[in-house]
Parts: C-alpha cells; sequence; structure tokens
C-alpha cells in the first residue's frame, strides 16, 4: 500500500496528525499503523544514540519495518523527526509507494509548544546540569527536505486541519495506485 515518511523538528505536530489520519483510515476499513519515532525507538533501537550515523540507522530500521508492511497492504506512517535528506532518499528509493512528508513549524512556534520541555532545556546555559545538547534544529542539524511530497504547515493551520489535509493526500494517492478500468 504506502508507506508516508513524516519528517519535522520535535513538537511540529507529527505524532499527533499521524494518529488523527490512522483513526480517520480506519473507518473507512484500511489497515494502518503509526510508527512512532519515540516509542519504537525504546523498542528496536535501544542501542543506538543520537549521532548522525545512530540516527540514520534508528530511521533505517524504522524504515524497513514501515516499508514491510506496506508491502502487505498497511499503509505505513512513520512519525519521526528524521533530520537527515540523505537517509530519506534512501527510504524513497524502496518504490513509488514511499511518500516524504514534510510537518513544516517555525522555531518561534515550537518554542511556544515545547510540550516536553526540550527546547528550554537546550536554551539552558552551557554548563547547566539540564541542558540538552542533541536537539534536532537547536544544535543538531535537520536537512531541510529536498522535493517532499507534500508540505503541512502546522504553524499556520489547525491541528484539525492539518490532519484533514494528510488524510485527503493519502486517500488521494490511494487512488492513483489502483488500477484505472477500460
Amino acid at each position: 500500500m504506502l508507506f508516508i515518511q513524516l519528517t519535522g523538528l520535535s513538537g511540529s505536530g507529527k505524532s499527533t496528525i499521524a494518529n488523527g489520519v490512522k483513526d480517520l483510515l480506519e473507518k473507512g476499513n484500511y489497515q494502518t499503523e503509526v510508527i512512532d519515532g519515540d516509542h519504537y525507538r525504546k523498542i528496536l533501537c535501544p542501542d543506538l544514540g543520537y549521532s548522525k550515523d545512530d540516527r540514520n540507522e534508528n530511521i533505517r530500521r524504522l524504515g524497513f519495518v514501515a516499508n514491510l508492511l506496506a508491502t502487505h497492504g498497511v499503509i505505513s506512517i512513520l512519525a519521526a523527526i528524521n533530520p537527515y535528506d540523505e537517509i530519506r532518499r534512501e527510504l524513497k528509493a524502496y518504490g513509488p509507494q514511499v511518500l516524504t512528508v514534510w510537518i513544516k513549524c517555525d522555531m518561534d512556534t515550537l518554542i511556544k509548544r515545547d510540550t516536553k520541555q526540550l527546547y528550554k532545556k537546550a536554551f539552558l546555559p552551557e554548563g547547566h546540569p539540564e541542558k540538552i545538547s542533541n536537539l534536532t534544529g537547536v544544535n543538531d542539524p535537520y536537512e531541510v527536505p529536498t522535493n517532499p511530497d507534500l508540505i503541512i504547515r502546522t504553524d499556520l493551520e489547525s491541528q484539525e486541519k492539518s490532519i484533514e489535509t494528510l488524510y485527503e493526500f493519502i486517500l488521494a494517492k490511494i487512488q492513483s495506485f489502483k488500477p484505472k478500468n477500460k
């Protein structure tokens, strides 16, 4: 079926959108699985840290699972920061069923939301015991996606609108994969 790789900074709304879309798709009898980076990292990748190589390996493993599910007819939504364009392109190479969606949100909005208090900790002074030194987009790189299939601006639209946008995008893609009647 489809493998949707969401990418965006922490707090941009990836998990919220993915789970909202999953609910809508399941109401339409589509098998759907959300592979949430925060949750699955603890299970499939507890041996990995936050270096570039480890982050890429984490996404590679999660992407393998998502693609495997997609080849078995499940709509797979990978909701992870997925910060490096190189690994996003590697996953896209699985085939046309893999689509990249950038969940874009400006830094001011992310700092205001800061549900996990990560931005607050990342901006603490050096030497502070609670300082985070590897927050993607602040003191660790985030590469803007090249040629995403869809951009959703969660800083400019409501959560409901973002969910609807991704849902409609997925439905349109499902229709494009169905054979045309002659």
